[in-house]
C-alpha cells in the first residue's frame, strides 16, 4: 500500500500528487503528519515522504523517479542511459539553480515572511529567476513541444510547479511565448487543474 505524507499545498508534495495522477496511482495522504510520526519517516523531517510497504523515500524528484520506474513508465522517465541523463539533467536544475533563484523573493512577496523582507535582494532574486526561466525558454524553442523533446517526462511535471509559482510570484516578469506555449499544452494533462494551476503558489 502506498502512503504520501505531506500538506497538499506544498509544491514538492504536488509534483507527487500529479504524477500519481498521470500514473493512476492513488496513495492514502496523510496531509499533516505529527512532527514526531514525519522525524521517524525522515531525518530532515520534512515532506513529502512516500511509504511503499516497508520502503521509505523522501526527496521529491526521487520519489518521482521511483514512481515512474516502479510502474514501468518508460516514456516518463526513460530507460536508455542517454535519454534518462537528460531527464534527470532537468530536474536536477529545477532541483538547484532554480529553487535557489526563486527563494527570497517567493518568501517575500508570496509568504510574506518577517525574515525575507521585500527589498532589493527579493528583486535580485527575481531577475534571477527571470534569466533562468528564460533558459527553459530557450530550451522549449528548440524542442518546440516538451522540455527535452517531443515527449512529455518528469522533468515537465517538476518545471510545470516551477513555472507555475514563477507565473503566480508578484513583480516584472518577461514575455517568454515558448514557455507560455508549453504552460498551455499541459492543461489538459491529468492532474494538471487540480495540483498544478489550483489557485496555490
Amino acid at each position: 500500500m502506498l502512503e504520501l505524507y505531506g500538506k497538499p499545498t506544498s509544491i514538492n508534495v504536488r509534483k507527487v500528487l500529479w504524477l500519481c495522477a498521470e500514473l493512476g496511482l492513488s496513495p492514502a495522504h496523510v496531509p499533516d503528519p505529527a512532527p514526531a510520526q514525519l522525524a521517524g519517516l525522515n531525518p530532515n523531517a520534512q515532506v513529502p515522504v512516500l511509504r511503499d510497504g516497508h520502503f521509505i523515500l523522501w526527496e521529491s524528484n526521487s520519489i518521482c523517479r521511483y514512481l515512474a520506474a516502479r510502474e514501468g513508465r518508460h516514456d516518463l522517465l526513460p530507460s536508455a542511459p542517454q535519454a534518462r541523463a537528460r531527464v534527470e539533467q532537468w530536474m536536477d536544475w529545477q532541483a538547484t539553480d532554480l529553487n535557489g533563484a526563486w527563494r527570497h523573493v517567493f518568501m517575500a512577496r508570496v509568504r510574506q515572511h518577517p525574515q525575507w523582507p521585500d527589498d532589493a535582494r527579493a528583486e535580485a532574486s527575481l531577475g534571477h529567476w527571470n534569466q533562468l526561466m528564460a533558459i527553459l525558454d530557450a530550451q522549449l524553442a528548440t524542442t518546440g513541444a516538451c522540455v527535452v523533446g517531443e515527449t512529455f517526462t518528469l522533468a515537465d511535471i517538476v518545471l510545470g510547479l516551477s513555472t507555475q509559482r514563477w507565473r503566480s510570484t508578484p513583480g516584472n516578469r518577461p514575455a517568454l511565448p515558448h514557455l507560455q506555449a508549453w504552460f498551455e499544452r499541459l492543461r489538459p494533462r491529468p492532474g494538471f487543474a487540480g495540483y498544478v494551476d489550483n489557485g496555490v503558489a
